[in-house]
C-alpha cells in the first residue's frame, strides 16, 4: 500500500491550481465555438473540469471520483495516441481526431490535455487520500450524465457512445437496452475494480 504525502495545508501547489485553471479558461471558449457547448458532456471534458475544482477545493472525493471516471480509459487512450503517433498504425481509434488534418492545430493542441488526465487525479489521491464514497457518487453522476446524452444531445454525436461504441449508432440492441447496458457496463466493469485497485494502493479515507 502506498501511503499518501502527508503535509501541511494547503498541500497541492498553487502554481499547478493556477495553471490548470488557466488552461480551463482558454479551452472553453475555444471548443465552445469549434465543437459547441455539448461536447462538454464527455467524461474526459467533465473530468478537467472537477479535477481542477478538485485542486481548488483539495477535495479527496472529487479527486477519487475522476480517477475511477477516467483513470482506466484515459490510459487506454494515451496508448492508441502513443501507438499512433509512433507506428502510425491505429490499433483502437479514440484517438484517431488528434491525426485528423481536418481539425485546426489548435484544437488538437489543446486535446493534448488528454495526456496528463488520467496522472493528475492519481496524483491527487496520492496526495489526499482515496475517499470511499467515490464509487457511489461516481455511479450516480455517470448515469446521469448518460441520459442526459441520450435524451438531450444528437445521435449523429453520439456523446459518451450512449448511441453505440465508436462514431456509429448500433443496430443490434434496442437504443433503450444499449443504454441500461452502458449504465451498467462502467461501474460493474470500470469503476468497481478501480476502486478495489484504489483501496489497496491508497487506502481508504471514509
Amino acid at each position: 500500500m502506498l501511503d499518501p504525502v502527508v503535509t501541511s495545508s494547503p498541500q497541492i501547489p498553487f502554481l499547478l491550481t493556477l495553471s490548470c485553471t488557466l488552461f480551463v479558461a482558454i479551452l472553453v471558449p475555444v471548443y465552445w465555438w469549434y465543437y459547441g457547448p455539448a461536447n462538454f458532456l464527455w467524461f474526459s471534458d467533465l473530468a478537467l473540469f472537477i479535477t481542477t475544482a478538485a485542486l481548488w477545493l483539495e477535495s479527496p472525493l472529487l479527486a477519487s471520483t475522476q480517477v475511477l471516471s477516467v483513470g482506466f480509459l484515459e490510459i487506454i487512450w494515451l496508448a492508441d495516441f502513443l501507438i499512433q503517433l509512433v507506428f502510425r498504425s491505429k490499433v483502437i481509434g479514440l484517438s484517431t481526431y488528434m491525426f485528423d488534418p481536418k481539425i485546426p492545430r489548435t484544437i488538437r493542441g489543446l486535446s493534448l490535455f488528454h495526456v496528463v488526465l488520467p496522472f493528475l487525479p492519481i496524483w491527487l489521491v496520492w496526495r489526499l487520500g482515496y475517499d470511499d464514497r467515490a464509487l457511489l457518487v461516481q455511479t450516480l453522476f455517470a448515469w446521469a450524465v448518460l441520459l442526459v446524452c441520450y435524451f438531450f444531445t444528437k445521435p449523429v454525436e453520439n456523446i459518451n457512445w450512449v448511441f453505440g461504441p465508436g462514431k456509429e449508432q448500433q443496430r443490434w440492441l434496442r437504443p433503450q437496452v444499449y443504454l441500461l447496458a452502458l449504465m451498467a457496463f462502467f461501474p460493474v466493469c470500470i469503476y468497481v475494480p478501480s476502486h478495489l485497485l484504489l483501496q489497496y494502493l491508497f487506502g481508504r479515507i471514509c
